[in-house]
């Protein structure tokens, strides 16, 4: 599988710049067709105050709405100017969330950032991982990456989601300079991780062409996305790979877990496969 067309969600949050950075760093490197798509979301505005205020408030909405995405193209633009690649704009109007998912249907990768908690909640990451269908590059909200893929995290537990991921990241993963295979907590055994934990997921990599190191941690009291993002900073590594939900999304919103834990608090980039 080849990268060939990158979806990257441009909105005017304080980091977008930086998240299409990173789609142009990836689309780039692969020679890929990068699409920018902003989504005006519909704002809801109360009886009352239709009433009282009448057709200026919806005209009010509509010139708004015409600047942000003005200014939105303009910034995807004078991105993509900086590299020779393939581009095409496009505006929709709905929930960012589920129009998203829905372009990114039609892209082998798709590029968004993380929810700052600063400017609001959105569920516009988590959507499109769990919907789309395709694999999900989550950029977080601060910071900027000078470097992607090069040393590489894949956080393994043998799960069908963790397995879909991996295939996903391949394109990236033949690439890198470094690829860390981590299991954290491991059950051996024929029916989970196989004898050595590690091993199969490593030995499938390397039919692929790509060297790895596997490693194994064992702490019950640490929470696993801490001893992922710990062990990233640790290595230097500049992409997580991991499996998204592999429990009901229900029972990580009341248990929590590694996949909320990680958009929560991730200082890399991470591709999330579901």
């Amino acid at each position: 599988m080849t990268i060939q067309t990158i979806l990257v969600h441009v909105d005017d949050t304080k980091n977008c710049a930086a998240r299409l950075d990173v789609a142009l760093k990836l689309a780039s490197s692969c020679k890929a067709h990068l699409t920018g798509l902003h989504v005006v979301a519909p704002v809801y505005v109360p009886p009352y105050m239709a009433a009282e205020l009448g057709s200026e408030i919806f005209e009010t909405q509509k010139r708004v709405a015409a600047e942000v995405s003005a200014a939105a193209e303009g910034l995807f633009k004078k991105t993509i100017q900086r590299a020779d690649v393939a581009s095409e704009w496009r505006r929709d109007d709905g929930y960012p969330g589920e129009v998203v998912a829905m372009h990114a249907r039609y892209a082998d990768i798709t590029v968004v950032g993380q929810n700052d908690p600063n400017v609001g909640a959105n569920d516009i990451a988590e959507t499109v991982v769990l919907d789309s269908g395709r694999p999900t590059l989550v950029v977080p909200y601060a910071g900027r990456f000078e470097r992607l893929g090069e040393r590489v995290l894949v956080a393994w537990n043998a799960s069908r989601e963790a397995a879909r991921a991996v295939s996903d990241a391949l394109p990236l993963l033949t690439r890198a300079k470094s690829v860390t295979v981590m299991a954290v907590n491991p059950k051996s055994g024929p029916t989970a991780h196989g004898d050595v934990p590690g091993a199969d997921i490593s030995l499938f990599l390397a039919r692929h062409d790509v060297k790895t190191e596997a490693t194994q941690v064992f702490a019950d009291d640490i929470d696993v996305g801490d001893m992922l993002l710990s062990r990233a900073a640790d290595l230097g590594s500049d992409l997580l790979v991991m499996g998204a939900y592999g429990r009901s999304r229900l029972t990580e919103l009341v248990l929590g877990g590694a996949t909320r834990h990680i958009l929560q608090q991730m200082t890399i980039p991470v591709l999330m496969s579901h």
